[in-house]
């Protein structure tokens, strides 16, 4: 179980640094910097995120859920500010980025959970 979180934790760093490939608004300083920003992402996400979304529940109901994107973006964005090695430089990098996160690290999750199955 540590080692598939260990492997997980690893490959999303990975993520990150193709990312900085194809979005040119981002900017990782190094693939330790890579590891440290996938942490505080994840932090990110699962302490702050859930009180933003409940904020913005009537405009997200309104959007039919679209406007979670921007949320998503906003989050990426604040991991940016915070840490010194990771640079986004506006919001529609950190909208690309972001998109680009989610869609392969939940692709890995997917893989992941059929493997162990």
């Amino acid at each position: 179980m540590f080692l598939y979180s260990l492997l997980r934790w690893i490959i999303n760093a990975l993520i990150l640094m193709v990312i900085t490939y194809f979005v040119p608004g981002v900017v990782v300083a190094s693939f330790y910097y890579a590891l440290v920003i996938v942490i505080v992402l994840g932090l990110i996400n699962a302490l702050i995120r859930p009180l933003i979304i409940l904020l913005t529940l009537p405009i997200n109901i309104m959007s039919l859920g679209l406007f979670t994107f921007v949320i998503n973006a906003l989050m990426f964005w604040l991991a940016a500010s915070v840490l010194d090695g990771f640079v986004v430089f506006d919001f529609w990098s950190a909208f690309l980025g972001a998109l680009i996160y989610a869609v392969l690290s939940t692709a890995v999750s997917y893989i992941d959970t059929k493997a162990t199955d």
